[in-house]
C-alpha cells in the first residue's frame, strides 16, 4: 500500500453499508481470521481488565494511602470510566477497526491527531503488558517458595522480589508472544479459559472472604493511610484506575469477530461492568476479612496476605494459584490488545518498518513480526525492575496515565463533532449484523460525552502528578518521581522526531521521484 505520512483522512462509513463487518468500506483487505464468537469478545476485555490480577497487584498501594475509605474511590472510577465505555461502543458500532483508539482517533479529528492517540497508545500497552506481567510476583512465591528464583524475600518492593519479578515476567511474556504468533484460535481458547476460571475464582474468594468477615461494612467510612483525606484518595484512587482500562480490547478484536458491529458494543460494556461489580467486591471482603487493619500487613501484602490468613494456607494457595492464572491470561490479552494496534497503524504504513508489522501470514493468519516487538520491548521494560524496586510502581502508574491521555484524544474529538452538530455522522440510519439500529447514546450523548472528556483528563492529571511520597518514598530518585511526566514526553517528543524526519525525507524524495512516499 501507498501511503504518504499524512494520509487523507480516512472516509466514514457509508450510508448504504450493510453493517456485515466487512472491512472494504473501509478500504483494508480482511487479512485477520474472523472467528472469535461472543463470548471470546468478552473475553478479550474482561481478560484485559482482569480484576484477579490487578486487585490482587495494586490493593496494597491503594490501602496504604486511602485506609478503608479507599474502597468508594472504586464506584467513583468506575462510573467515570462507564462514561467513557459508552461513547466507544457508539464508535465500535459504526467503525469495527482494528487499533480502535487510533483509527477512531484519525476519523472523528485528523490523521496526525489520531496517529499520536495510536502511538501514546502503543507505548502505553507495552508498558501495561510489562506491568501485568510483574503481578506473577504478588501471588506465585506465596503459592510455592520454589518460585523465589532469586535471592529470598519475595516482596516486589525489595531488591530480590524485584529481580524475581522480572525473570517471572520474562518467562510470562515468551508463552504469550508465542500464543501470540500461532493462531488465535489457540489464544481464544486460552482467554476464554482463563476468564471462565476467573470468574469462577472471583466467586469462590468473595464467598469465603464474607463467611470470614472481622467486622461490618461500616469500617469503609474510615480513612487512615498517608496524607490528608483528599490526597490520600486521589493516590488511592490508583487501584481502581489502573483496574479499569483496557475494556475496548473486544473492539480491538472487531477484525476477527464475528458479527462486530453487534457484539463489540455489548461485549465493551459487560465487561467492563462485570469487571467493576467483581473488583468491587474482591476489595471489600478483603478489608472486611483482613485479621488486621492496623498490622502493616495489608498495606504491604495485600489480598495475598488476607487469603493465606483468613482462610489457611492450603486453600488460600489453591485460590492464588487461580490469581495466577488470571495473571497469565491478562498478559496475553493485552498483549494480543497492543498488537492489533501496532499492526493497524503498520498497515496504513505510518509507522517505522511498517511492511514488516503489517505482515500477517495466510497460514497464521496473525500479525506475529508486531507481537515479538511488543513482547521483546515489553521485555526491555521488565529490566527496569532490576535496577530498583520503585520501577514496579513507576511503569505501572505510567501505563494507566498514557492510556487515559490516549482515551480522552478520542472522546474529545467526539465531543466536538458533537457540539457541531456532526455526530451521529449521516450514516447513522445503519443496522446492525442481525438487522437491528446500532448502538446509540441518543439524547444522553452529549451529556455522557463532556462528562467522559472531563473525567478523562482530571484522571490524566492526577496519574501524572510527581508525588514524591508515591514515587519516591526513599528519596534519591527524581526520575521515578517524574518517571510518568518523562515517560509521556519523551514518547511524544520521539513521535514528533519521527513524523518531521520523515516529512523533510519525504519532500526529498517526492521533488526527485514525483511520486508518493512509502513510509
Amino acid at each position: 500500500m501507498t501511503v504518504t505520512t499524512d494520509p487523507a483522512r480516512p472516509a466514514p462509513p457509508s450510508p448504504g453499508a450493510a453493517g456485515d463487518g466487512s472491512l472494504a468500506e473501509f478500504g483494508y483487505p480482511q487479512e485477520l481470521r474472523r472467528r472469535m464468537g461472543r463470548y471470546a469478545s468478552f473475553a478479550a476485555g474482561f481478560s484485559f481488565i482482569s480484576v484477579l490480577t490487578t486487585v490482587f497487584q495494586f490493593f496494597s498501594l491503594g490501602y496504604s494511602f486511602g485506609g478503608p475509605g479507599f474502597f468508594w474511590t472504586w464506584p467513583v472510577v468506575l462510573v467515570g470510566q462507564l462514561l467513557v465505555a459508552a461513547c466507544f461502543a457508539e464508535l465500535a458500532a459504526r467503525m469495527p477497526i482494528a487499533g480502535a483508539i487510533y483509527q477512531w482517533a484519525s476519523r472523528l479529528g485528523t490523521p496526525a491527531f489520531g496517529w499520536y492517540a495510536g502511538w501514546i497508545m502503543v507505548i502505553g500497552r507495552i508498558v501495561v503488558v510489562a506491568a501485568a506481567a510483574l503481578a506473577l510476583q504478588v501471588v506465585l512465591p506465596a503459592v510455592w517458595p520454589g518460585f523465589q528464583l532469586v535471592g529470598g524475600d519475595p516482596s516486589p518492593t525489595t531488591t530480590s522480589g524485584a529481580a524475581n519479578a522480572a525473570v517471572l515476567g520474562l518467562v510470562l511474556l515468551a508463552l504469550t508472544t508465542l500464543l501470540n504468533v500461532l493462531d488465535n484460535r489457540a489464544l481464544s481458547a486460552v482467554n476464554t479459559v482463563g476468564v471462565t476460571a476467573e470468574i469462577a475464582g472471583v466467586a469462590l474468594i468473595v464467598t469465603l472472604l464474607a463467611t470470614h468477615a472481622e467486622r461490618d461494612p461500616g469500617i469503609t467510612l474510615h480513612t487512615g493511610g498517608q496524607g490528608g483525606l483528599i490526597a490520600s484518595l486521589l493516590v488511592g484512587s490508583f487501584t481502581a484506575a489502573y483496574v479499569l482500562i483496557g475494556f475496548e480490547s473486544a473492539s480491538e478484536m472487531s477484525e476477527e469477530t464475528v458479527n462486530p458491529r453487534r457484539t463489540a458494543p455489548r461485549t465493551t460494556l459487560s465487561a467492563l461492568t462485570t469487571s467493576g461489580v467483581c473488583g468491587g467486591l474482591l476489595l471489600l471482603g478483603g478489608l472486611l476479612a483482613a485479621p488486621s487493619l492496623t498490622d502493616g500487613r495489608l498495606a504491604t501484602e495485600g489480598l495475598g496476605y488476607v487469603l493465606t490468613s483468613t482462610l489457611g494456607d492450603g486453600l488460600g494457595r489453591v485460590l492464588l494459584a487461580d490469581v495466577a492464572l488470571a495473571i497469565c491470561a491478562a498478559t496475553l490479552a493485552i498483549q494480543t490488545s497492543a498488537t492489533r494496534m501496532l499492526y493497524s497503524m503498520a498497515r496504513d504504513g505510518v509507522l517505522p518498518r511498517s511492511a514488516r508489522l503489517a505482515r500477517v501470514p495466510a497460514r497464521t493468519g496473525m500479525p506475529g513480526t508486531a507481537a515479538v516487538v511488543v513482547g521483546v520491548c515489553a521485555g526491555l521494560l521488565l529490566l527496569l525492575n532490576l535496577a530498583s524496586p520503585q520501577a514496579f510502581l513507576a511503569i505501572g502508574t505510567t501505563c494507566i496515565a498514557m492510556v487515559y491521555l490516549a482515551y480522552a484524544m478520542v472522546t474529545g474529538p467526539m465531543l466536538v463533532r458533537r457540539l457541531r452538530g456532526e455526530w451521529p455522522p449521516a450514516a447513522d440510519g445503519e443496522r446492525d449484523e442481525l438487522g437491528r439500529p446500532l448502538f446509540s447514546l441518543g439524547r444522553w450523548g452529549l451529556p455522557v460525552n463532556a462528562l467522559a472528556v472531563g473525567y478523562g483528563l482530571l484522571m490524566t492529571v492526577n496519574l501524572s502528578w510527581p508525588r514524591a511520597e508515591v514515587y519516591d518514598p526513599e528519596g534519591g530518585h527524581w526520575y521515578f518521581q517524574w518517571f510518568t511526566v518523562l515517560v509521556v514526553g519523551a514518547t511524544v517528543a520521539t513521535g514528533a522526531a519521527y513524523r518531521w524526519y520523515h516529512r523533510r525525507r519525504g519532500a526529498g524524495q517526492a521533488s526527485k521521484e514525483d511520486s508518493p512516499v512509502l513510509v
